[in-house]
């Protein structure tokens, strides 16, 4: 498999990377991150550059990395600063490469290609989980799957029903209309439910009983990334699918950054708009969000292990995969 290059990855939250060095497996790639002293992140290739030993196993002096084999120091630009018998003039020559890094929306996203062609400008943009009226927060787990897996499982709403059963979903999935739109590199999945009984999640954030208008809006965002609008509002509202904010409103958050051709880390979490000063509702959310998201990863480390298990056979597009199935164009 060939990923995706000169693009931005999600690599941890924010509060992941503290003084301590953490090293994550992006595209195949080691990378070690950490804070300078100012907080600002360092991502380097997670090895050094003597005898490849991991620099997360490394010892932090000051902002630099000493390898905790031979003692080199090595510097936030990937440069060494001290040799292992530190009266030796610095070998300039062994290098580590360093990759472009940006904190935005709760995230540390890391660039993986071409250093000098990095773009902060093509973050993807997660609004809610910046703006002001909104609240966030989430987790991350690593999965054992093809990420490619994970997109059309988000992109494909109706498997609630049955995988979720017991929490969000309800016959009424598989019986509104879906609407598939691109737009450049970008795919929507919409589906709008109208006058029906809302699942119990969304009836408690309403705060009210009675009939309500229910819409799910997927958007897959290059490389690997989904955002679902979705919420409800009272049918006396009149909300409509391009304009719903009469009731409540989240938006899932879903990244699923590549580790290898089998495995992701999948970074995750709602933006919400209602009860956003409410500490003990985001736990909660978390808390739900966290055992559905569990279930999702059963069914898709078991279809990881069934595809391996079943070379002769190929996965089947049906009218419910139009979000996740779409042609590649060149894209």
């Amino acid at each position: 498999m060939t990923f995706l290059r000169n693009r931005w990855y999600v690599a941890a939250w924010d509060g992941e990377v503290a003084n301590a060095p953490i090293s994550r497996k992006i595209c195949g790639e080691p990378i070690v991150m950490y804070r300078k002293l100012d907080g600002s992140v360092v991502a380097l290739r997670d090895a050094c550059p003597h005898r490849l030993l991991p620099l997360s196993m490394g010892i932090r002096e000051g902002d630099n990395l000493r390898c905790k084999y031979h003692g080199m120091v090595i510097t936030p630009e990937g440069k060494p600063c001290e040799m292992p018998l530190t009266h030796e003039r610095v070998n300039e020559k062994l290098t580590t490469p360093v990759y472009p890094v940006v904190e935005r929306h709760r995230f540390v996203w890391v660039w993986i290609g071409e250093p000098e062609r990095a773009d902060v400008g093509l973050v993807p943009d997660f609004w809610p989980c910046s703006a002001p009226g909104w609240v966030f927060d989430g987790g991350y787990m690593r999965v054992g799957c093809d990420y490619r897996l994970f997109i059309d499982n988000l992109m494909d709403l109706t498997h609630e029903t049955y995988v979720h059963m017991g929490s969000i979903g309800q016959k009424e999935l598989m019986e509104a209309p879906l609407e598939t739109r691109v737009e450049g590199k970008e795919v929507f999945l919409s589906r709008w439910m109208p006058n029906i009984d809302p699942p119990p999640f969304w009836r408690e954030a309403l705060k009210k009983d009675g009939k309500v208008d229910r819409w799910q809006v997927c958007q897959f965002i290059e490389p690997c990334s989904v955002i679902i609008d979705v919420g409800v509002s009272p049918v006396e509202a009149d909300d409509t699918l391009e304009s719903h904010d009469s009731g409540v409103r989240g938006f899932v958050i879903d990244s699923m950054t590549p580790e290898t051709e089998t495995s992701c880390h999948y970074f995750w979490g709602m933006a919400r708009n209602f009860d956003i000063h409410d500490a003990g509702v985001t736990a909660r959310i978390k808390a739900g969000q966290e055992n559905i998201f569990n279930e999702d990863i059963e069914v898709l480390e078991g279809q990881q292990k069934n595809i391996a298990l079943n070379p002769d056979m190929k996965l089947r597009v049906l009218s419910i995969d139009s979000g996740g199935a779409q042609p590649d164009e060149g894209r």
